[in-house]
């Protein structure tokens, strides 16, 4: 399992729908939890999903983590919050998975770019994310 998918593993309860094609479903959740529209209508869908809101979870974590983790704009911050591992060879690992072509000895503006992918990764997985945190 890529750290993507662990990330979105922890954002999301196991309830929610699986992610998009592409994306590892979350350990435990079920491949159709409910029954579904035909292919076909794909627009029938998306509606029969509630929305995760990402700001409320990740903030009501953050109120119960015992220390200061700025989420909304540290990628570092986000991957601790998340009980994950953010040293920087891990944060390398996630950008050979998000496809970063930029320089990774550049690591300011790979975090931020980081930071930006994950969010709109959250978002295309059903995450409702400020759109302040996406492209």
């Amino acid at each position: 399992m890529g750290i993507l998918s662990n990330i979105l593993g922890k954002i999301f309860p196991s309830s929610h729908a699986a992610p998009a094609p592409g994306a590892a479903t979350p350990a435990g959740a079920p491949a159709a939890s409910a029954p579904s529209a035909p292919a076909s209508t794909g627009a029938a869908a998306p509606a029969a999903l509630s929305q995760v809101d990402v700001e409320k979870v990740l903030d009501d974590m953050a109120a119960k983590a015992g220390q200061q983790l700025n989420w909304k704009t540290s990628i570092v911050d986000l991957m601790k919050l998340l009980g994950l591992d953010s040293s920087l060879a891990a944060r390398k690992e996630l950008t050979k998975e998000l496809n970063y072509s930029g320089d990774a000895a550049d690591s300011a503006t790979m975090n931020v770019w980081l930071h930006r992918q994950v969010m709109n990764k959250v978002a295309a997985n059903g995450g409702k994310v400020p759109a302040d945190l996406k492209d």
